[in-house]
């Protein structure tokens, strides 16, 4: 084998809780990941010595990306000579606390493992994950699964049944600053309880007027849900109907999307 073909499904959170923070400078968490259909599309074709990535997002043509260091450290860590071109289609919103990037470097280090003929586990794989982030153990494992730890601790669950409906926000949110925002409040017991589902939902509507509105005017009808930290907010639903008010309120600078959930990441069958 010398090629493969994949998609990279996103995540959501079904909550998340922030515990204590480590030595290391990661958190402590609790949180439920599902899988959901909105994917990037990936592939992966050995060549003769460096790494080669390919994309519509220039960002992700360079070095400074999960993609190009989980190539990279796979590259290093087993001494692998050949090389790796890897083009990657992306259609995950970035900075919206779905995991675009951090299935992207799953997807690559499980991929390089087949065509490298790689002697290594699950278990080797997840080791090598954590250090490139929080969210790549997940995707690794590539079940639907409760979470602890810093989300390394993995227990399978059962996917949900609704239908999911994606709220993106014209915001970018980083993972780092967030956290970064959320000790601080938490030090200056400055909280406000917005919701218990995610505990990035107070930080993050204080952060946008418009946010903020759209949440008060229609939180009471409608389950708002947190991924992450954000800034994708979802709805779970059975019927498309019952989204009909709600659609008329998105601003049209938002993106939205129609998902739905897996129960099993296209990972598993590399």
């Amino acid at each position: 084998m010398k090629k493969i073909k994949t998609l990279c499904p996103a995540k959501i959170n079904l909550y998340l809780k922030v515990l204590d923070k480590r030595k290391d400078g990661y958190h402590n968490i609790d949180t439920s990941f599902q899988l959901i259909d909105l994917a990037d599309e990936m592939s992966f074709e050995i060549c003769e010595k460096d790494i080669f990535i390919d994309s519509n997002q220039d960002f992700l043509c360079g070095k400074s990306n999960t993609i190009y260091q989980s190539a990279k450290k796979i590259k290093q860590i087993f001494g692998i000579k050949n090389g790796i071109k890897i083009n990657i289609k992306k259609k995950i919103p970035i900075g919206a606390g779905l995991g675009g990037g951090s299935s992207n470097a799953a997807s690559t280090i499980v991929a390089l493992k087949s065509l490298w003929g790689i002697n290594a586990d699950t278990s080797d794989l997840i080791d090598i994950a954590k250090s490139i982030g929080a969210d790549v153990p997940f995707f690794i494992y590539g079940k639907n699964s409760s979470g602890l730890g810093i989300g390394e601790k993995l227990k399978f669950a059962d996917s949900i049944k609704e239908n999911l409906f994606l709220i993106k926000p014209d915001v970018h949110n980083s993972t780092k600053d967030m956290f970064n925002e959320l000790d601080m409040y938490r030090e200056n017991n400055n909280f406000i309880a917005y919701s218990k589902q995610n505990d990035f939902w107070d930080i993050f509507i204080k952060r946008d007027s418009t946010i903020r509105d759209f949440y008060e005017q229609n939180s009471l009808e409608y389950d708002l849900n947190l991924s992450g930290t954000g800034s994708c907010i979802y709805i779970r639903y059975d019927k498309k109907e019952e989204l009909n008010k709600i659609l008329k309120k998105i601003p049209s600078n938002w993106r939205f999307f129609f998902c739905k959930p897996l129960q099993y990441s296209p990972i598993c069958y590399i």
